[in-house]
Order: structure tokens, then C-alpha cells, then sequence
């Protein structure tokens, strides 16, 4: 672009605005996981594991900051540039990356599930449901903490102590470094390998990255083979695989769907291994195939390490950067005059191991029943409801296979005495047939009826626990207490099931 893009321009400053939203997903990718993965894995009220699991993975980290402000474990937060220091929502913390994410969030994603329907003295009951699993949350984590101040920083030593190793490597080194990078993905550990690489002086002063493009016009005009004039360059061919696998492992599993799911694979694969192919961006490729098809990950990881050794034993040094928009500023265009070599023997190689993906996917899907995507033993596409899982659930409680009659909710077999109470309160107000809306305040029970005529009397309420009923109407209040949140999420679950 010339002049204009130089910085302080129009044109610089614009797309410095718009990148910075562009990377909101992927700098706060740890936030999503504490907060998603109880959205699926919490057996009931979602929305408020995801919120206790916020609040406790935020706890934890400033836990973490804390510790580190008053103890040395050789980790300066105020040097917010260095490497393993990240803020997280305004918190100088150590990156954990996604493995502590995991770690909280699974954690909590368990108290939840065990202590959020514990029921509590009455006197106690606002500390019931959400605020109980933070509170125990807040003392699980402050230990977590001592041990992630104490025990993280000396893991990251290792990593870096690594790198060291692997800049000195040569074929080897470059082979191993991609396998690591590829490897460490689900842990969030491919950072402290790939990063100094990069960014940093692992093998050049000002990483990588400003070295190709401070060096690119020299790169250019030189006529021997790139391995020989930058040697280094070697460790950036890591990102080949984010364009040549997707291609080979996505064709594999489209292969071996099943007719009738062939579509909803497609529709799967397609734009993830799109995605990757054009941007680099493979986490969502590989996340999926890594859940679905964990057996194949390690095979991926190896060949990934293999396609760069090979392009590298050709005498092909690059640094590519994220996928395949960047390879032509970074190479195809400006190393087009006098290196189509290195540019024709770096896809040819990069299309052969596409079909060595392709063959070795295909083969081990097949071969040993691996359930990829398109693959499913029903052999049907169908989203259950939640009625559908509470009465599967009820079912093996009772040891009994056959599901919960239609109309009858599981929260009435319950033994919980809020469930109880909810239970009981309903069978006064004329059953879920008659209420049509549903509120609480602090200690009230709120709700509009139908037909008031089918409520019953006030003793029938007191004898289920409650304390009174104010009668406006259509508009009941029944006067629970300071455990009215809890009655009141079975009361909505018995409902939602019996509507």
C-alpha cells in the first residue's frame, strides 16, 4: 500500500480499530470456556453455573495476583509485556490459558451439579443455590491458588528451557517445534512454545515475524535456496498444516459419513476447514475433531511435524504467518520473481500430505468405527429436550427403564424439601394448568392463576410450609421465606415439564 500504510495514518489507524474487535474472541478465549462449558455440562439451571463460574474463576485469579504480590515465585506482574503474565478482565494474573480455564470451570461445573439444590436452615436459606456454591467455591480456589503461584511459573521454565533446545535442532528442531506447537493446543501451552519463535529472541533478536519483514526485500533478490540464506526461518512453516490439513481430514470425514448424514457433516466441516485454510485460525477445526476423534490427534500432530521437515529438507525457509490470505504478501507475491521454486515445492509438498491426510483419516475411521462427525450409532440426527433427559434421569434413579409418565414432572419423586414445598403449593393453586405466570421478591412466592376459584385455603399452604397467602384476585403471593429462589426454580421446572 505504499504511503499508505505507514504509521499514523488514516488507513493504519482504521484497521488498528477494527482488528482490535477482531481479536476480542481469541484474547479472552479462557472467559469463554469458564463461562460456556457450564451452558452444557450443568444438569440444571445453566445460566447460573455459568455466572458461578465466572465469578469463582475471577476469584481465583485474584487470588493468584494477590499471592504474587506478596510472595516472590520468581513472576513480576507489573511487567505486563513478559511472557506466562496475562490481565484477565482487568486482572494481572499468570496465562494459564485455556488448561485453567478448564480446571475452574470443570470444578465448578461439579459443586454445582452437588451442592446447588443443598437445602439449608431457613434462617440461612438467601445463602442457598448459587450464593452456597460460590462460598464454597471461594475456599476450594484459595488453595488452587497457592499451588498455581507456586507450581505454574516453574512449568513455564521448563518451556522456555525447550525452546533453547529446539532453536539448535535443525530439521529435527523444526519438526519438533511444529509436533509441540500442534500437541499443546488443548492444554493452551503452544503459546510458551510458539511465541518466543514468533515474537521474542528464541532464535532472532525482535522474533520472527519483524525479521521476515524487515529482511523481506533482501530475501527477495537473493537467488540461492532460502534455507541456506535464513536458516531460522525454518520454525515459521508451522503454520502449513493450518492450510493443508483441514483440506485432507475434512475430506476424510465427509468421506465417511453416512448417506443421510452426509448434509449436517458438510455443514459442520466445511466452514471450520474453510476458516482455518484462509485465516490460520484452527482452534474450532481442531477442538472439533479433537472431542469427536481424540484417537486421531496425535496421527495430525505427527504429520503436521512431518509436511514441515520435508518442505524444510527441500531447502524451503518461510515465515508464514496465519493462513493462506497471508501467504502472498509474506511469499507468493514478493518471492515470485526468484524463488517459484521454494513457492511450487511448498504446495506440492503441502497437497501431497493433504492426500496423505485424506488416506490415513479415511483408513483409521473405517478401520477402527471411530464416531466422526456424520457417524452417529442411531443412525438419526434428533435434539432432545429437556423433558426427555429429566425423565431418562428419573428413570435410572428409580431403577426403573421406563420413562416418567407424560404430564408427571420428576421434581414431585423428589426428596428435596424445597422441591417439596414447590410440590405442595402448586397442588394448592390448582395445579400447572392454572398458573400463568410465575415471579418472586425476596421471601414471596408470586403468581397469577386462571381460575382463583380453584386455590385452596390458606391451612393447606401452612401445612406445606408456608408462612401465608395474600389473595388479590388472580394475583397469589404465597409467603415462603428467605428460601423462596430455591421453591421457586422447582416450581418453574414442574411447569416447564408438566405444560
Amino acid at each position: 500500500m505504499g504511503g499508505l500504510a505507514a504509521e499514523g495514518t488514516f488507513w493504519t489507524d482504521l484497521w488498528s480499530v477494527i482488528e482490535a474487535g477482531g481479536w476480542v474472541v481469541f484474547d479472552h478465549m479462557e472467559l469463554l470456556f469458564v463461562i460456556g462449558l457450564p451452558i452444557g455440562l450443568a444438569k440444571k439451571a445453566n445460566a447460573r453455573a455459568s455466572l458461578e463460574a465466572f465469578i469463582i474463576y475471577m476469584t481465583w485469579n485474584a487470588f493468584i495476583n494477590a499471592i504474587l504480590q506478596v510472595w516472590n515465585f520468581g513472576v513480576d506482574l507489573n511487567d505486563t509485556e513478559a511472557l506466562g503474565v496475562k490481565a484477565i478482565g482487568g486482572i494481572e494474573t499468570l496465562d494459564t490459558n485455556i488448561i485453567g480455564a478448564l480446571l475452574i470451570s470443570g470444578m465448578v461445573i461439579w459443586l454445582h451439579n452437588k451442592f446447588y439444590d443443598t437445602p439449608l436452615p431457613e434462617w440461612i436459606g438467601i445463602f442457598s443455590g448459587s450464593a452456597f456454591v460460590v462460598i464454597i467455591g471461594f475456599f476450594v480456589t484459595l488453595p488452587l491458588a497457592f499451588l498455581t503461584a507456586w507450581l505454574w511459573p516453574m512449568l513455564q521454565g521448563y518451556m522456555f528451557q525447550l525452546q533453547d533446545l529446539l532453536a539448535g535442532s535443525g530439521t529435527a528442531g523444526v519438526g519438533s517445534f511444529v509436533f509441540l506447537e500442534r500437541i499443546l493446543i488443548p492444554t493452551g501451552l503452544h503459546h510458551f512454545i510458539a511465541q518466543p519463535f514468533k515474537y521474542g529472541p528464541a532464535v532472532v533478536d525482535g522474533g520472527l515475524t519483524n525479521f521476515w519483514f524487515e529482511n523481506l526485500a533482501d530475501i527477495s533478490d537473493y537467488s540461492g535456496t532460502l534455507r541456506d540464506l535464513v536458516p531460522q526461518a525454518g520454525f515459521g512453516l508451522n503454520s502449513m498444516p493450518k492450510v493443508f490439513a483441514p483440506i485432507g481430514i475434512g475430506a476424510a470425514f465427509i468421506a465417511t459419513s453416512k448417506p443421510e448424514q452426509r448434509k449436517q457433516t458438510i455443514a459442520l466441516v466445511v466452514p471450520t476447514a474453510v476458516t482455518a485454510v484462509l485465516t490460520g485460525i484452527t482452534e474450532p477445526f481442531e477442538f472439533t475433531f479433537l472431542f469427536l476423534a481424540p484417537q486421531l490427534y496425535v496421527v495430525y500432530c505427527l504429520l503436521a511435524a512431518a509436511m514441515a521437515m520435508t518442505v524444510y529438507a527441500f531447502g524451503v525457509s518461510l515465515v508464514l504467518g496465519g493462513g493462506l490470505i497471508s501467504f502472498f504478501p509474506r511469499f507468493i507475491i514478493p518471492l515470485s520473481t526468484n524463488h517459484m521454486d521454494a513457492i511450487i515445492i511448498f504446495f506440492i509438498v503441502g497437497l501431497a500430505f493433504s492426500a496423505l491426510y485424506f488416506l490415513i483419516f479415511r483408513w483409521s475411521i473405517l478401520k477402527f468405527d471411530i464416531k466422526t462427525p456424520g457417524r452417529d450409532i442411531t443412525g438419526e440426527v434428533k435434539l432432545h429436550t429437556k423433558k426427555d433427559y429429566k425423565a431418562k434421569k428419573a428413570a435410572e434413579a428409580s431403577n426403573d427403564q421406563e420413562p416418567v409418565a407424560s404430564g408427571t414432572s420428576p421434581v414431585r419423586q423428589s426428596n428435596n424439601p424445597n422441591a417439596k414445598k414447590a410440590t405442595h403449593f402448586l397442588e394448592g393453586l390448582g395445579g400447572s394448568e392454572n398458573v400463568t405466570d410465575i415471579n418472586n421478591c425476596a421471601t414471596r412466592l408470586r403468581v397469577s392463576v386462571a381460575d382463583e376459584s380453584k386455590i385452596l385455603d390458606d391451612a393447606f399452604f401452612k401445612s406445606g410450609g408456608a408462612h401465608g397467602v395474600v389473595r388479590n384476585g388472580t394475583a397469589i403471593q404465597v409467603i415462603v421465606g428467605l428460601d423462596v429462589p430455591k421453591v421457586r426454580e422447582f416450581f418453574d421446572e414442574i411447569v416447564e415439564d408438566e405444560s
